[in-house]
């Protein structure tokens, strides 16, 4: 019955998507194609996902999705967003450090952190403000798309001249117009008292649909949010991030490092990638069955290996890895998967593996990187792929480290012209970046499920460490029902005053409808 109930909501979901984009080719293009950016035109055509966005914030209600649309398209025109770069946002606002991305919650979504004592109310400033949010906003949509923000105000040291409400109303649109579904919750934090009536405007402009995502959180509370380790030290965290200017602050992607080696500098790493690969190809640390792919190579030393060997040590590699099930189709490489990495605790759980197909005429050169490089070994995580041919790369956990939301992966990809003279070291040096093809994966750690154990062969600590994950487990699915709830409860609060503002309206009407009908003497006495 549920696999029934999805297949209906698909087809259902897939009809509303249709008729979203016949809509609006027959009311809206109609009139004037110079109202949109013929590109953001293109893209409604093609995309479902952007479809499906503007759908689902609006209930599926296809008359609201198709207004959110026009006013969504008409701002990103008159703002440019589709040409914003680094070099058309003026060099100080990126110096200041007001507004950045840097960091996760403990959901694993990405942190976009307004520093609200940086900034100062000026209207000769305010268009450059906003486009520079517009700016962070399609860069982070565009490396991570689908992957919603939480956005973070922290308001320490702050004061009403640092207040602009029509900047902040501005915020509010990016994410209730412009961009939805992005928005994952907004935390204000450390607000002064003095700003209470401010803020409450505000939370009126949030609308029923996103009213449950506003966090009011001191310094103690945003912890529940935010893990330590992203905050800092004025919130009680242990983050050492200084904002900088240049280069931008991005996901600190790095080249993963071999078991028992230090951490070493990038150029270093990767003139000796061949090698460390070449000894991590020695060891075969996982049982399980063998699993033989057609037509994937591995880019071993061949004066170390024979072909035969080549294709035995693939199996051995990939083996208790988990398949991917999806696909992104590149421009040099399909991926897969398309999205996430799957880990779990068990033992079984610790090796993913990511597929790359070259759908090039010519040899492309690829390398991984992930944001936490003492966690994964990456096997290989730089070489090269033939035309046609696809690439096996197993990611491990290292001992005893456990995969996090957090943790991201970044597949980094290039065309290669004479494949005989270079070397990849001075490849990656010498490519320009316009031509490296780069897709973003993310972390997804399942939910363990454990056999019951013999009360003989359990010790207390084993019992007790079982029982607080299982507990943690039920809280976390206690507070995500919670927040669904609390969503819910907002919507029907906000039909509710509607409705008793609709029933005043009648009340005074029928009232003053009375008056006018009725003799004076008749209302005296």
């Amino acid at each position: 019955r549920d696999i029934t109930n999805v297949n209906f909501f698909s087809q259902d979901l897939q009809k509303k998507i249709e008729e979203t984009r016949q809509r609006f080719q027959n009311e809206f293009l109609q009139d004037s194609t110079d109202k949109y950016d013929s590109r953001d035109v293109e893209r409604l055509q093609k995309d479902d996902a952007l479809v499906e966005g503007y759908l689902t914030w609006r209930l599926y209600a296809v008359d609201d999705a198709l207004k959110m649309i026009d006013e969504s398209f008409q701002w990103r025109k008159e703002f440019g967003v589709n040409d914003l770069t680094e070099s058309t946002i003026p060099k100080w606002m990126f110096e200041t450090g007001a507004v950045y991305l840097h960091g996760y919650d403990k959901e694993g979504n990405k942190l976009f952190w307004f520093k609200v004592k940086l900034h100062v109310k000026d209207a000769k400033t305010i268009m450059d403000k906003k486009k520079y949010v517009a700016f962070w906003l399609e860069r982070y949509a565009k490396k991570e798309p689908g992957m919603p923000l939480t956005v973070v105000f922290d308001m320490a040291e702050s004061g009403l001249s640092n207040i602009d409400m029509d900047f902040v109303k501005y915020v509010i649109n990016c994410f209730k117009v412009y961009y939805p579904k992005f928005l994952s919750k907004m935390i204000i934090v450390d607000m002064p008292w003095i700003m209470n009536a401010a803020w409450k405007i505000v939370k009126s402009w949030l609308g029923p649909e996103a009213i449950s995502k506003l966090k009011f959180a001191s310094r103690s509370e945003v912890q529940t949010f935010i893990g330590p380790e992203y905050l800092p030290p004025h919130m009680g965290g242990t983050d050492p991030f200084k904002y900088s200017y240049p280069p931008l602050p991005d996901d600190d992607f790095q080249t993963p490092i071999c078991d028992n080696g230090p951490i070493v500098s990038e150029d270093e790493m990767e003139s000796k990638e061949g090698e460390m690969e070449g000894k991590d190809a020695l060891e075969n640390s996982f049982n399980s069955e063998v699993v033989a792919k057609p037509k994937k190579v591995n880019f071993l030393d061949d004066s170390l290996r024979s072909e035969d060997s080549d294709k035995g040590d693939t199996s051995a590699r990939i083996k208790g890895a988990r398949k991917p099930l999806t696909t992104f189709k590149g421009l040099l490489l399909d991926v897969s998967p398309a999205e996430e990495l799957s880990f779990g605790s068990g033992e079984t759980e610790k090796k993913s593996l990511i597929i790359l197909s070259n759908v090039t005429k010519n040899q492309v050169a690829f390398k991984v990187r992930t944001t936490a490089p003492e966690k994964y070994r990456v096997k290989p995580s730089s070489s090269c792929c033939e035309p046609g041919v696809s690439v096996d790369i197993v990611v491990s956990l290292h001992g005893g480290s456990q995969a996090s939301p957090q943790d991201r992966f970044l597949v980094m990809a290039a065309e290669m012209d004479n494949t005989a003279s270079q070397e990849l070291a001075q490849f990656w040096k010498e490519v320009p970046k316009t031509k490296i093809m780069e897709h973003r994966l993310r972390c997804h750690v399942l939910e363990s499920i454990k056999p019951a154990l013999s009360p003989l062969r359990d010790s207390p600590m084993d019992t007790a460490t079982s029982g607080q994950q299982e507990l943690n487990t039920q809280l976390m699915r206690v507070m995500a029902c919670n927040s669904r709830l609390e969503q819910k409860l907002n919507t029907c609060l906000w039909v509710q005053k509607v409705l008793m503002g609709l029933v005043l309206r009648l009340s005074l009407s029928l009232f003053l409808l009375f008056t006018a009908n009725v003799p004076e003497t008749v209302l005296i006495v």
